[in-house]
C-alpha cells in the first residue's frame, strides 16, 4: 500500500507568474515574488539542482539521483529547501527518499516573463 499523496500545484502564497517584462513595469508585489524566484536560482548549486530536476526523465527526480553537485548532503537539503520556499520545486516523500519536481507553472511563467516583445 502506497502512502503517496497528491501535492498541491503551488503553495497558496506562492504565485510565480508575472507579465512579460516588455508588457509593463512590474508592480512592487510582482517584483518581490519574481526576485525571490531569481534569487533562489542565483546560487550555482541551486541552479544545478533545479536543472537536474527539470531535465530528469518523467519530470521528477529522487534526491538520491541529483545530490552529486559537489557539496555535502545537508547542504543539498538546504538548497532544495530554498528552492521549495521560492515556489520553484515541490516534493513528496516515498519511503526513505524524497522526490522533487518543478512546479508546472514555473518554467512557463519564467519563459513568458523573459520573452522578447512580439514584433507586430
Amino acid at each position: 500500500m502506497s502512502n503517496a499523496k497528491d501535492l498541491p500545484l503551488l503553495e497558496p502564497d506562492v504565485e510565480p507568474c508575472c507579465p512579460p517584462l516588455t508588457e509593463r513595469p512590474l508592480t512592487a508585489e510582482e517584483a518581490i515574488r519574481t526576485a525571490a524566484m531569481f534569487k533562489a536560482l542565483g546560487d550555482p548549486v541551486r541552479l544545478r539542482l533545479f536543472s537536474a530536476v527539470a531535465s530528469h526523465a518523467g519530470g521528477e527526480a529522487c534526491v538520491c539521483d541529483i545530490s552529486d553537485v559537489g557539496v555535502s548532503q545537508p547542504t543539498v537539503s538546504h538548497h532544495l529547501k530554498k528552492l521549495k520556499e521560492a515556489g520553484l520545486l515541490s516534493s513528496e516523500r516515498r519511503g526513505t527518499w524524497v522526490y522533487y519536481r518543478v512546479e508546472p507553472s514555473v518554467l512557463a511563467a519564467m519563459t513568458a516573463m523573459l520573452a522578447p516583445a512580439s514584433i507586430g
